[in-house]
């Protein structure tokens, strides 16, 4: 028999399903202004682009070349080369590995 029941239930049922859809809408909008807000610190923190200091070699122009006149006086610069205390010291590098056993050492290769 339906009855005033009923009629409460389904009304009870509705208030129900209105407001958790109401509390859906409100949470999806908090979200989305949450991520709009992020997004904008996120461009109002961004670090200005940097800056040199002009150099001062702009200044300096380089000597003319003039065929057979005379050469730079100065020095090219010389390759690296280690010094001879370090050489031997502890501080060398170590190879990784030891030597291999001679059983694994192959013959030397003929020359054709």
């Amino acid at each position: 028999m339906p009855g005033q029941n009923d009629k409460r239930n389904v009304k009870l049922d509705l208030t129900i399903a209105c407001s958790l859809f109401a509390a859906g809408v409100v949470v999806s909008v908090m979200s989305l202004a949450q991520i709009r807000a992020e997004h904008r610190m996120e461009l109002a923190q961004a670090t200005q682009p940097l800056q040199g200091t002009p150099s001062t070699d702009q200044d300096k122009m380089p000597a003319e070349a003039k065929p057979g006149g005379e050469r730079p006086t100065t020095p090219a610069p010389q390759p690296a080369r280690p010094d001879p205390q370090t050489q031997g010291a502890a501080g060398a590098a170590k190879p990784a590995l030891p030597p291999a056993p001679a059983e694994k050492i192959a013959p030397p290769l003929e020359k054709k």
